[in-house]
């Protein structure tokens, strides 16, 4: 889909299905909001009702989910331990969910900026390196939450990578933090690349 600019967002019109494959396609992106560009190094694939028990559209359409039932482009965003802030892109067509979770990347651009909102990282590498991370950099919180990052109207723009990254610098593996369906291979990262976040290996929790 072309949205002007000289811009085309091809994976919007993938289907809901093909979640794994936009979630691949979207490393190497850059998002852009309040003066801050990360590039996307690690991405988290989700798809929707009934397919995907990890998924917050398992069991249907919520207050809080409904914005992963479409339109593609636009920005899931919800919040964990009540405290930091996750961002997915939807994608797919209208009804069907499915989405993307920015889990991680390199700022490269708004630098001094990025250190100002996370004066604890140690490393600049380190800035984005997690989903609730990348939010703080970016200065985005539940307010973003249903705009679209392809068309302009929303706070944050998402826009395609200068090079492509190459099918040989992906890797992929476990998602992280998810207590159903935690195998399924649908975390996708640029490989070697020092901002993708750390992995925690899912460890049951044993009956006491």
């Amino acid at each position: 889909m072309w949205l002007g600019c000289g811009v085309t967002y091809a994976w919007l019109d993938a289907p809901a299905t093909a979640v794994d494959q936009t979630a691949r396609e979207l490393l190497g992106w850059e998002l852009s909001a309040n003066d801050v560009t990360v590039r996307i190094s690690e991405v988290e694939a989700y798809s929707g009702l009934g397919a995907d028990p990890a998924s917050h559209a398992h069991r249907g359409v919520t207050g809080r989910n409904e914005v992963m039932f479409g339109p593609a482009g636009a920005l899931y965003v919800y919040q964990i331990y009540g405290m930091y802030f996750c961002a997915n892109i939807v994608c797919g067509e209208v009804g069907a969910a499915a989405a993307v979770l920015l889990r991680a990347g390199e700022v490269t651009g708004g630098l001094a900026t990025a250190r100002q909102r996370r004066p604890a990282a140690r490393r600049d590498r380190d800035l984005a390196a997690g989903p609730g991370k990348l939010m703080q950099v970016l200065a985005l919180d539940r307010r973003a939450n249903a705009s679209s990052v392809v068309d302009g109207t929303g706070p944050a723009t998402l826009r395609p990578p200068g090079r492509p990254v190459l099918d040989g610098d992906v890797a992929s593996g476990p998602r992280v933090g998810v207590t159903a369906a935690h195998d399924v291979p649908w975390r996708f990262w640029i490989a070697g690349d020092a901002s993708v976040s750390a992995y925690r290996r899912h460890v049951p929790r044993r009956a006491g």
